[in-house]
C-alpha cells in the first residue's frame, strides 16, 4: 500500500540525486542476453529461427519443434565481459572529482538453460523452455571517480515458456508459447551530500520549510561527506511469443518469429546509510518503497537455413528489437521523494548474422559464424556507467559430437569486438563523467542434448 505523505514541490536537485541511483533500472533490464543456445554459439546465432535442430528452438522459434522427437536440451553460458573506463569527472560544481577510473567494471556471470520438447501425434508438438533472457550485472571500486553516477549494478531475469506447435502440411508449421517472466534488479551508488546540501536548503527555505538553512551545511565538504544509496525492486510479467516455419525443400527452410514486449512494473525499497541530519530530518535519503515501470522491448527476426549438398550448411538471420518503446523511466516514491523522470530516448536496434556447419562425418559437426548486433543507446550524452554498451562484431567458433543415437554434446566459443563506447553521462545530482570504454566480451558454451 502506497504511504500517504503529502510530498514538497518538485526540488530538482534533490530528485536528481536520487534518480542517479535507479534512472537505469529500464535500461540494466533491457539489456537482452541472446545467449540462448550453445549449438548456434557456434554459428553467432545466424540460424535463429531456421535453425530447429533441437529443442532450443523453443526460444528462436517455436514452429521448429515440429522436426524434432521427444528431447531434453540442457546448456550453460560463461559470459565474461570487459569494461575499462578512462576518462575525467567533475561534480556539480565543475571541480575534478577523486578517486581512479574504477578497475574492470565488467561481471563474469553464468547463464542457465533448459528446454524440453515433445510429439502428441497428429501433428501437435509441446514444449517447455526456461532461460533468462535479460541480466546485466557491473561494478565498480566504490571510490571511483564515477561513484555517484553508479558503483553495483545487478539485473537477473528467469522466464519460463510453455510452448505448443503444430505441422499445417509438409511444408508449414506454427507455433506459439506464453511467457511468464520474473526479474529483479539492485543497483548502488555513492552520493555526494557535500554538493547538494547547501543547494538543496536554500531550495526548502525558499519554499518555507522550518529550520531549512544552508548554514546548516557547514562541515558537509564535496566529496568529504558521500553517503550511499541502494535501490531494489522486482516483479512478475507475461508476454506471448509466435512462430512460423516454412520448409520449401528437405534442404531449405525460412523461419519468422515474434517475441512481444513485456511490461514489467518494479516494485521495491531504497536504502541508504550515511546520510546527514540535513536530508534526512527533511524526509531526503529515507528509507522508502519504490516502484518503476520497465518496459522490455518487442522483438521479429527472420532467418534462412539451406543445406549445400550433404556436408555444408549456410545460414543467415536479421533481428530487429524495438527499443525505441523506452523513451523514458518514471519512478515513484513512498516518501518526500517526488516523482522523477529520466528521458532515454534509445533507438530501435538490428543484429545480423552469417554462419556455416561443416559435418565432417556422422558423429562431428564443425561450426562458425559472425553477426553485427547494433546497440540501441543512441549517443554519448544517453550512455550510462552502469550499461556502457556500443556496437558489437561477433567472431564464433563451435562443434557437436554425438556420442550415440541419443546423447549429443554441443560447444560454442565467441569474440565480441566492442566498439570503444564514449561517454558523457551529465546530472545535476552527480556532475560528468567523460571519457570512453576499453571493451570486449568472451562467451564459451556447453549443452547436452538428450533424445527420449
Amino acid at each position: 500500500m502506497r504511504l500517504k505523505y503529502a510530498k514538497l514541490p518538485t526540488l530538482p536537485l534533490i530528485t536528481g540525486g536520487i534518480l542517479t541511483c535507479v534512472s537505469s533500472l529500464s535500461a540494466a533490464a533491457g539489456f537482452a542476453l541472446i545467449e540462448q543456445s550453445a549449438s548456434q554459439t557456434g554459428n553467432a546465432y545466424a540460424g535463429g529461427a531456421a535453425s530447429a535442430n533441437d529443442a532450443s528452438t523453443l526460444y528462436f522459434n517455436p514452429a521448429g519443434m515440429t522436426r524434432l522427437p521427444a528431447q531434453v536440451v540442457g546448456a550453460l553460458h560463461y559470459v565474461a565481459p570487459s569494461a575499462k573506463f578512462s576518462g575525467s569527472a567533475t561534480d556539480v560544481f565543475g571541480n575534478p572529482v577523486s578517486g581512479g577510473n574504477g578497475g574492470d567494471g565488467g561481471e563474469n556471470g553464468l547463464i542457465p538453460n533448459l528446454y524440453m520438447s515433445t510429439p502428441l501425434g497428429e501433428g501437435l508438438y509441446v514444449g517447455l523452455g526456461i532461460n533468462a533472457p535479460f541480466a546485466l550485472s557491473t561494478k565498480y571500486d566504490s571510490t571511483w571517480k564515477g561513484r555517484y553516477q553508479a558503483i553495483e549494478s545487478e539485473v537477473t531475469s528467469v522466464n519460463f515458456n510453455p510452448s505448443v506447435a503444430y505441422r499445417i502440411s509438409p511444408q508449414w508449421s506454427l507455433g506459439a508459447g506464453v511467457n511468464l517472466q520474473y526479474i529483479e534488479a539492485k543497483l548502488t551508488q555513492a552520493v555526494d551530500q557535500g554538493s547538494l546540501c547547501a543547494p538543496t536548503q536554500a531550495q526548502l527555505q525558499a519554499r518555507g520549510v522550518p529550520r531549512a538553512d544552508p548554514a546548516r551545511c557547514a562541515g558537509l565538504t564535496p566529496q568529504g561527506s558521500d553517503g550511499q544509496a541502494q535501490v531494489k525492486g522486482d516483479n512478475w510479467g507475461g508476454g506471448f511469443n509466435l512462430g512460423l516455419l516454412y520448409e520449401p525443400s528437405t534442404r531449405m527452410r525460412l523461419g519468422l518469429s515474434y517475441r512481444s514486449g513485456i511490461k514489467q512494473q518494479l516494485t521495491g525499497n531504497a536504502s541508504f546509510s550515511g546520510i546527514q541530519p540535513q536530508f534526512s530530518e527533511f524526509g531526503i535519503f529515507v528509507p522508502t518503497d519504490v516502484a518503476a515501470d520497465a518496459d522490455l522491448p518487442q522483438s521479429a527476426s527472420v532467418s534462412l537455413w539451406h543445406d549445400v549438398g550433404d556436408n555444408w550448411s549456410v545460414m543467415a538471420d536479421a533481428t530487429w528489437t524495438g527499443w525505441s518503446s523506452f523513451k523514458e523511466l518514471r519512478v515513484q516514491y513512498d516518501s518526500f521523494q517526488p516523482d522523477t523522470v529520466v528521458d532515454e530516448s534509445w533507438n530501435d536496434s538490428w543484429r545480423y548474422a552469417l554462419g556455416v556447419d561443416y559435418r565432417y562425418n556422422s558423429k562431428w559437426t564443425l561450426r562458425a559464424g559472425t553477426a553485427l548486433d547494433e546497440s540501441p543507446i543512441p549517443n554519448p550524452s544517453h550512455r550510462t556507467a552502469r550499461i556502457p554498451g556500443e556496437d558489437r562484431i561477433w567472431a564464433s567458433l563451435g562443434v557437436g559430437y554425438r556420442y550415440s543415437r541419443s546423447v549429443g554434446i554441443d560447444i560454442g566459443y565467441a569474440h565480441l569486438f566492442v566498439k570503444d563506447p564514449k561517454i558523457n553521462e551529465t546530472s545535476a545530482t552527480a556532475g560528468n563523467l567523460s571519457g570512453e570504454y576499453d571493451a570486449a566480451v568472451d562467451i564459451l558454451s556447453a549443452q547436452v542434448v538428450w533424445n527420449l
